[in-house]
């Protein structure tokens, strides 16, 4: 555990322990009967709450429109304005006040009327302090407590996270680290308490360090000679992941690729397909070297990597320098690559690149169904990585890692993806969700001077008689030792770890300027290498 990471988490513990004392909230209660009802309204002031009390639904009306109150309880049985219709007034008058509906009756019909008119709740006559109190909490201090016990669990995890990162991990025990600290970041952006998610931020970029000095160990090894804790890797999903799944199916398989999509966003998405279908598995797997689409979509259609793809197709593969398009051969790459593992599946392979794209993909849902398997690429949240670099718009509107979750969840459920998904649903299918690799937000840079023909990627650099420091990057001198193209025999691929950016010494503090806080791939991180793999059946 680093130790300024553990002061920081002590000096937390310590802040948290402080009770801070309930600022009043006021109540507001309309009840008829509110004199039979003073034990409980003074059991709710002992409680530290303010209540106001009135005997009627135009009293209540009044109070309402001159002064403020965080929650109203309402007797649905009053003389003269009838519960229902205060309601109703109330949530023209103000409609972001949470009503309690108080009642004696347990009819169907007022239950769904007060219900359909937004009722935050509602409670059966004779009520008891205790159920009060619950509806209170439940309904005014539910964050507020989440985000404690929140605060509180993850307290706890920090130690157990930080002892296991003292050990020297497996791959499977990375995934699972990963996992964890994907899933306390979710769960702690909901919560109040910021300074909690700075310690996670700052365990995360620990785990990073550790993570780069784990891939520096053993991927060279991993390529020569993948052993049984090796992970799988983008050249092998063909083979270990999609055409087993294929083949175990009676159903038609879609297989939904969707580019730069990280482990934190397939998290967010993922819920919103609940009602859709079942989650089978929620795998994770290691995107090669460089992370960049160019070399991982091309090595996971082709089931080969980069320089054996460069031998078997000379014509079609293209070098960081070579001008024209790197990806525009992934289906014949993919079609090859059922010959060469003997599948005569009928097929398909369509690519999104923009809207209209997506609405041709909805439309040609009854065809695909008659496939064994479907190939979906789409590329909107790799454009919107890039967007939001040249863009100052996008820049704004994902400033954080939350707000750039939010953007991809927001884009998702107004996507043709999702309407296609929908159409599916109705069907008897199955899908594989994936990516090619994910996007790391990139913080400090790292010098580096190369010659004209140097690769304009972030990330990584491939080139001959570069200089660079070589404690911020994981060097591979020979380029057949990763299976990349090599182009000269001094040629050398560098890659930055951790969230490092490559910057030129020409033109520094400009060139850091403006790439300092934006969304890169190419290099060695958690976000980047390890992504999602999910496969799901219809409901």
């Amino acid at each position: 555990m680093n130790r300024n990471n553990f002061a920081t988490f002590e000096k937390q513990k310590s802040n948290n322990s402080d009770v801070d004392t309930m600022d009043k909230i006021n109540i507001l209660w309309a009840d008829d009967e509110i004199d039979l009802l003073k034990p409980h309204v003074l059991f709710l002031r002992e409680k530290g709450y303010e209540v106001t009390t009135v005997t009627n639904g135009d009293d209540a009306l009044e109070q309402v429109r001159t002064n403020n109150f965080e929650i109203i309880f309402l007797d649905e049985n009053m003389p003269g304005l009838s519960g229902l219709e205060t309601l109703s007034k109330i949530k023209n008058i103000k409609p972001g006040i949470p009503v309690i509906m108080i009642t004696k009756s347990e009819e169907e019909q007022i239950m769904d009327e007060a219900i359909g008119s937004k009722i935050a709740d509602y409670l059966i006559k004779p009520v008891n302090p205790n159920q009060i109190l619950l509806t209170l909490k439940k309904n005014l201090e539910n964050k507020r407590l989440i985000s404690e016990k929140t605060a509180s669990s993850y307290q706890q995890e920090f130690r157990n996270l930080g002892m296991t990162l003292s050990d020297r991990l497996s791959w499977k025990e990375w995934e699972d680290v990963y996992k964890r600290l994907v899933y306390w970041e979710l769960e702690l952006e909901k919560s109040t308490d910021e300074s909690m998610y700075e310690i996670l931020t700052s365990q995360k970029s620990e785990a990073n360090h550790l993570f780069a000095k784990f891939i520096e160990n053993n991927y060279l090894k991993w390529l020569k000679e993948p052993g049984e804790n090796t992970p799988t890797m983008s050249h092998q999903l063909m083979k270990n992941k999609i055409l087993p799944f294929v083949d175990a199916s009676s159903e038609p398989v879609f297989m939904i690729l969707i580019d730069n999509l990280r482990y934190d966003q397939w998290r967010i998405i993922q819920p919103v397909l609940d009602d859709m279908f079942r989650l089978q598995d929620d795998e994770l797997y290691l995107s090669i070297l460089p992370t960049a689409t160019q070399y991982c979509r091309n090595a996971i259609f082709a089931g080969l990597m980069p320089s054996e793809i460069e031998a078997r197709f000379p014509k079609w593969w293209l070098n960081d320098e070579d001008e024209g398009g790197k990806n525009l051969h992934e289906k014949d790459f993919f079609q090859d690559a059922l010959s060469r593992f003997r599948k005569d599946y009928k097929h398909s392979y369509t690519k999104v690149t923009n809207n209209t794209d997506g609405k041709n993909l909805v439309d040609s849902i009854p065809q695909l169904l008659e496939n064994k398997l479907n190939v979906i690429v789409y590329n909107f949240v790799d454009m919107l990585s890039h967007a939001r670099t040249e863009m100052d718009m996008i820049r704004e509107l994902t400033d954080d890692e939350a707000a750039y979750r939010s953007l991809t969840l927001s884009w998702f459920k107004h996507s043709p993806l999702l309407e296609a998904l929908r159409k599916l649903s109705d069907k008897k299918v199955r899908l594989i969700i994936t990516t090619d690799h994910g996007t790391i937000r990139v913080k400090e840079p790292s010098k580096i001077v190369g010659d004209r023909t140097l690769n304009t990627n972030l990330r990584y650099k491939q080139g001959k008689n570069m200089n660079y420091e070589k404690k911020e990057v994981f060097e591979i001198k020979n380029p057949a030792d990763a299976f990349l193209p090599k182009q000269n025999l001094s040629q050398v691929f560098v890659f930055a770890k951790q969230d490092k950016f490559f910057a030129y010494p020409n033109n520094f503090n400009h060139y850091v300027t403006y790439y300092k806080n934006t969304l890169q791939h190419g290099g060695i991180s958690l976000e980047e290498m390890i992504v999602p793999f999910a496969t799901l059946v219809s409901k």
